[in-house]
């Protein structure tokens, strides 16, 4: 379904544009170029959340598509609302504002195309090729009278057709129940490849997109050097920010492709972007010349360089890729007016050169069976034979420390917008003129926008403390950013300032409290920013002291850039080569977070299988249930009952209770109960029912040996058999299990996988994480102890209710 909504898109989208290429040459056109634009961007965030939605399931050509021509149509339709709102009104702005954005497309979609036809993938391929030879056509269009616009819309119109072909394959396939299937619409052969493409190997599906979006920044400002637009201005502006914006969503996806280096690399490049936006909108306002801050731009570069080195380890192309954004921030820094000088124009067209092999390269390689070599193999052997360094690999590489997430870690790009922010307000603006000064996108977006994304993937990973100040610190940078370079700040605004700022303030010494008991080097960390906060009312309240400011900034900077290195060097090497140091206050009982305990998804069968390992070798673990997680242990080994029996510090009213996954781990036994009983067992379960039965010999029967004290009380034991498929599948494999809630006795149920290791801390072996528990209320507790005589009690009722049990008892004792 999602497939053939894409091709929807595509049609729609392109028929809108066919319908406006052919009646482009009326004096009214009948689809105005505003409303042409706003359905263009209302396509292109459609578009690209089903090319999203896809790519979590199968991984394929089509990703790259969606994304690529969703983009393309946002930029493009932002474009037309300027030109039908008359901002383009000067001969050839229409021009100089489309190109660009143009000439990008159609040689990425023809990139995608080939690659398409190389892979089979000919529906895809000919819509690649249809959209970029429309794209090639309008270009020659603006540049030539002899060619009409009637060559791009017949472009438009092969999409058209492409999608309704594929349309009416799918309508067939599914009214002859799979009889009839057209030639390039049968879905099930491409899934099967997909899936296999997806399991092979840990591939950012992503980076395809994000060096699409490298070029289309960089055509902007190359197309000006090699003349093909006659100037910058507001007009190529939606092209920077739409690939800006969609930088910062590849970011965040990469992160869930578990790609730390290559986010990170996605997440510098988009403040590239939006800075360039900036100073072409600069003008607008303001007639004083831009200034650049060259300490910054040095600064960025020597992040770049550091990245590439790291990025050489795993994949050398990609390293020697990220050296030409090395060579643009120096060039910035060696030209006064930066983006509009001569020096980083010319890197631009390396940049826009070099991400078109890149894309060829990432994108065949994620795709075809054979691949290009990028020398990953190279690097790791050489590193195999060194004793010091050693990568980072396997399935626990991105583990978080509790719990499991679908992202990746983004510290290293929190601390990395930290050391680019602190150095960016080292420049002192302006106040006549505070926006002559390029230091709004560099605070805004690096300290703000993208640390906000670290601390909420942070967030994601179960770091509270972390995420917490990642997002205050982005609030912060966002908000003196732009009162401070934006031109709000005034001397009538610096007392209330000054409050927002103690209130600010007040928040970071908790947080400098609490890092006591985190690490050294966050601790650290979060009092230098104290110094940055202070450096901020200070100035508010017009009593900065000179070069305070700047020494503050400094400092900061550098102990971010020393957790930058840190985090890189965890996330790549085993081991601690820069470590973040330990608690300054330990604290007892749960490991004072040094002390790692396995935490391992539920929603996959190995893990359970690991589970089911530790529980056989006398281990406690937390496992998620059809109720609240509970704390279990192997009923055949005695050592692990005693010893969860302590771990809790079990009060006599709240005895260990027995699970089993069917009542044939009890055959043995079955002569043992009553009839009744067994029978009322069978109706009962699964369910979260909890059966209180005499205690009897059949409890020998479960190996618990002396253990069996810790279980029940000595005239019931409490049974059950859960209605979870993770946990029955876990008994399966375990035998029996012994089962108590896991949090201290007296405390609230356990109701997320994270607040297991918290409440038991180092007396749990390991976590089976499902998220949030399905139910917050406990299971039922009956008492069948007496059910022979037709009666049965109530210990609790949690989540089944009273007449629902009775009623099973009812329907039994009818004849």
């Amino acid at each position: 379904a999602k497939f053939t909504s894409c091709f929807f898109f595509f049609h729609t989208g392109s028929l809108l544009l066919a319908v406006h290429f052919y009646e482009l040459t009326r004096a009214a056109p009948l689809i105005p170029s505003t409303a042409l634009g706003v359905l263009l961007l209302i396509l292109s965030a459609i578009l690209a959340y089903a090319g999203i939605r896809r790519s979590l399931r199968n991984a394929s050509l089509l990703l790259s598509l969606c994304l690529t021509i969703s983009v393309f149509w946002c930029g493009y339709g932002v474009v037309f609302i300027l030109g039908g709102q008359g901002v383009l009104n000067d001969t050839g702005d229409l021009r100089d504002a489309l190109v660009p954005g143009l000439v990008t497309f159609t040689l990425a979609l023809l990139i995608i195309a080939v690659v398409g036809f190389l892979c089979r993938e000919v529906i895809l391929a000919m819509i690649a090729s249809a959209v970029s030879l429309a794209s090639a056509h309008e270009v020659a269009m603006h540049y030539s009278t002899a060619f009409g616009s009637s060559a791009v819309a017949c472009n438009y119109m092969i999409v058209c057709l492409v999608g309704g072909y594929f349309a009416l394959g799918r309508i067939l396939y599914f009214l002859t129940k799979e009889k009839i299937t057209l030639p390039g619409t049968d879905l099930a052969k491409k899934k099967t490849h997909d899936q296999i493409q997806s399991t092979s190997g840990s591939v950012n599906h992503f980076a395809v997109t994000a060096l699409i979006l490298n070029m289309l920044s960089a055509s902007v400002f190359g197309c000006r050097l090699l003349g093909v637009t006659g100037k910058l201005f507001i007009g190529q502006v939606p092209w920077l920010w739409a690939a800006g914006i969609y930088q910062i969503g590849i970011c965040i996806l990469s992160y869930r492709a578990m790609d730390v280096l290559m986010a990170t690399f996605f997440g510098f490049t988009s403040i590239l972007k939006f800075a360039g936006g900036y100073c072409l909108l600069y003008p607008i306002w303001q007639s004083e010349e831009l200034s650049f801050h060259t300490p910054f731009l040095v600064v960025f570069s020597i992040l770049f360089v550091v990245l590439a080195l790291f990025l050489t380890l795993k994949s050398p192309v990609d390293g020697l890729y990220l050296l030409f954004y090395v060579a643009y921030c120096i060039a910035l820094a060696c030209s006064p007016k930066g983006f509009f000088e001569g020096g980083p124009q010319g890197v631009d067209v390396a940049i826009f050169v070099a991400s078109a092999l890149m894309t060829l390269i990432h994108l065949y390689n994620a795709n075809a069976s054979a691949t290009i070599p990028t020398g990953k193999g190279a690097v790791r052997a050489l590193l195999a034979r060194s004793s010091s360094l050693k990568l980072r690999e396997g399935a626990d590489l991105h583990a978080p420390y509790l719990g499991y997430s679908k992202y990746a870690d983004a510290e290293v790009l929190g601390y990395a917008c930290s050391v680019l922010a602190s150095f960016a307000i080292t420049m002192t603006g302006d106040p006549q003129a505070p926006l002559a000064t390029v230091v709004i996108p560099w605070v805004v977006v690096a300290g703000g926008i993208l640390k906000f994304l670290g601390g909420s993937v942070a967030f994601a990973r179960g770091k509270t403390l972390e995420s917490s100040a990642f997002i205050l610190y982005a609030v912060m940078w966002i908000i003196w950013g732009l009162t401070r370079y934006g031109g709000l700040y005034g001397t009538t605004r610096s007392f209330h300032a000054a409050v927002g700022i103690i209130a600010f303030m007040l928040f970071n010494i908790f947080i400098v409290f609490c890092t006591l008991f985190l690490n050294i080097a966050w601790f650290f960390y979060s009092l230098t920013f104290l110094l940055i906060a202070i450096s901020f009312l200070l100035d508010a309240i017009h009593a900065l002291p000179a070069g305070y400011d700047i020494a503050a900034s400094l400092i900061f900077g550098l102990v971010s850039f020393y957790c930058f290195l840190s985090a890189l060097f965890n996330s790549i090497f085993e081991g601690s080569y820069l470590p973040m140091g330990r608690p300054i206050v330990q604290l007892s009982g749960v490991g004072g977070g040094m002390t790692k305990c396995l935490h391992l998804p539920a929603r996959k069968a190995s893990s359970v299988k690991r589970i089911a390992d530790i529980l056989k070798n006398g281990g406690t673990c937390g496992i998620p249930t059809d109720t609240v997680y509970v704390l279990v242990a192997a009923c055949n080994r005695p050592d692990a009952v005693e010893k969860a029996h302590h771990s809790k510090r079990q009060a006599q009213d709240r005895p260990m209770s027995l699970w089993i996954s069917s009542l044939k781990q009890l055959e043995p036994a079955k002569h043992l109960f009553t009839p009744l009983l067994w029978d009322f067992m069978e109706a009962a379960w699964p369910s979260p029912i909890s059966l209180v039965v005499p205690r009897g010999e059949w409890v020998d029967f479960l190996g618990m040996k002396d253990s069996a004290k810790y279980v029940g009380t000595p005239q019931s034991i409490a049974i059950r058999i859960p209605d979870c498929s993770v946990t029955t599948h876990l008994i399966d494999l375990v035998g029996p299990i012994v089962v108590t809630s896991a949090n201290p006795t007296g405390e609230a149920d356990t109701t997320h996988h994270n607040q297991v290791y918290a409440k038991l801390g180092d007396k749990v072996d390991a976590v089976l994480c499902d998220g949030p528990s399905p139910e917050n209320i406990a299971s039922t507790v009956v008492d069948c102890t007496k059910i022979d005589s037709g009666n049965i009690g109530f210990f609790r009722v949690g989540i089944i209710p009273k007449s629902q049990v009775k009623l099973i008892l009812v329907l039994l004792l009818l004849p």
